[in-house]
């Protein structure tokens, strides 16, 4: 019988060899991308462990099908697969405009309290790039998920509530805001901070990286990005000084231990452009990561191969994601890249502990794009490269497993 996850006393995953994973097809190109993705994860699995284990894959709604079929944009059988199951992952999903959910992603997150987004930004050999070095690009970016301008704390412009929002903040603080102002609330806490940045830093320990950055706006946003700096670099101290080292406290020469550093935001975009090879985990405020993370893939190939996860380091759940759109006009053509959901469920076998067959799926996608068997994205851009179609695409890096 399929077999839920559960989640052991010292917070690590008791995974079965028969795991029920529920799973979002996803709209649009979804309907193209997650098949040849299920497809290169099962035979991973079935390669990596000789038939002995299975995923036992339960599909599950949300989006706009989900909305087309029963008038829910986010069913609630949705959520509570997710939690009882503890792991998932998803294909894109639109997200409606002008009214009901803000955005479906970010519900899903702040619902589970999916806290960190994980987004490992990684160069494959072949991949068409815009810069010279992109073979130089190896981070991973914590980006917080819960917080900042993405809690919705919002009022709109010429209504009774922000006009009585706009006459507190006058008659309290003495701020000058214009009368036809939207205002929004960015809160940024201790709470949230510290279990982002303590995540960001246990991965470096566990993974051997190099250093960490504490990616910010200090500068200008003092009490709230300047805390997120300041709770990190006592995080450091008070958590992880056997193998952590701040800047401050080491003058740059950490000495064999991980070096925390802190970076203004801006300059972060310059400094992982210039010399991306300096930088190695990165751990940011909501809005920064959603921005960086982003930026950052256009140096490897685009979004169209990069991954993402949602995860909860405490209680054990990840929802993990193609972190690009819905591309409706090609829906149903069988022609996109399906590397990013292929890629996000790498970080899934990962959290699963699967590392076999996470290092599978990335070493026959390496050989794949690298013989130059590709999608028409990464085709128009690569001499000699034979184009195929999203299944094709997925029954070549069967054959290279």
């Amino acid at each position: 019988m399929p077999t839920a996850l559960t989640l052991n006393d010292d917070l690590t995953l008791n995974v079965p060899t028969d795991p029920i994973i529920p799973f979002i097809e996803g709209d649009g190109i979804g309907i193209d991308i997650w098949p040849a993705a299920q497809a290169v994860f099962d035979a991973a699995v079935e390669k990596c462990f000789d038939g002995k284990n299975k995923v036992n894959w339960l599909q599950v709604a949300a989006g706009e099908k989900s909305f087309n079929d029963t008038g829910e944009w986010l069913p609630d059988a949705t959520i509570e697969a997710f939690k009882k199951y503890l792991v998932g992952i998803k294909g894109p999903l639109t997200t409606p405009v002008g009214g009901g959910i803000r955005s479906l992603n970010v519900a899903i997150r702040q619902i589970l309290d999916l806290y960190v987004c994980l987004r490992p930004v990684k160069y494959f050999n072949g991949v068409p790039s815009p810069v010279n070095n992109p073979q130089d690009v190896d981070m991973v970016i914590f980006r917080e998920n819960t917080e900042d301008i993405y809690a919705g704390l919002e009022v709109e412009f010429n209504t009774s509530e922000s006009a009585q929002l706009i006459e507190y903040l006058h008659d309290q603080f003495g701020w000058e805001i214009r009368a036809d102002s939207g205002i929004g609330i960015k809160p940024v806490s201790e709470t949230g901070s510290k279990r982002l940045i303590r995540a960001a830093l246990k991965f470096a320990v566990d993974r051997n990286r190099r250093n960490v950055s504490l990616v910010h706006k200090g500068n200008i946003q003092k009490y709230t990005e300047g805390a997120f700096m300041r709770w990190g670099y006592d995080l450091v101290r008070d958590e992880f000084s056997d193998t952590c080292i701040s800047w401050e406290d080491c003058g740059g020469d950490p000495g064999g231990k991980i070096l925390v550093q802190d970076m203004i935001a801006d300059n972060a975009f310059q400094q992982t452009l210039l010399r991306p090879g300096d930088y190695d985990v990165l751990a940011t405020c909501n809005l920064n990561g959603d921005y960086l993370s982003d930026a950052l893939a256009a140096q490897v190939g685009g979004i169209g191969i990069a991954p993402g996860g949602n995860i909860n380091y405490v209680t054990g759940h990840g929802v993990f994601e193609a972190t690009h759109g819905t591309a409706p006009k090609y829906a149903g053509q069988n022609k996109v890249n399906p590397g990013s959901v292929i890629l996000s469920g790498v970080l899934m076998f990962e959290h699963l502990g699967w590392f076999d067959v996470a290092s599978m799926i990335i070493s026959s996608l390496e050989k794949t794009i690298e013989d130059k068997i590709v999608t028409y994205d990464f085709a128009r851009a690569m001499e000699g490269a034979t184009e195929v179609s999203t299944s094709d695409f997925a029954k070549a890096m069967i054959d290279r497993m």
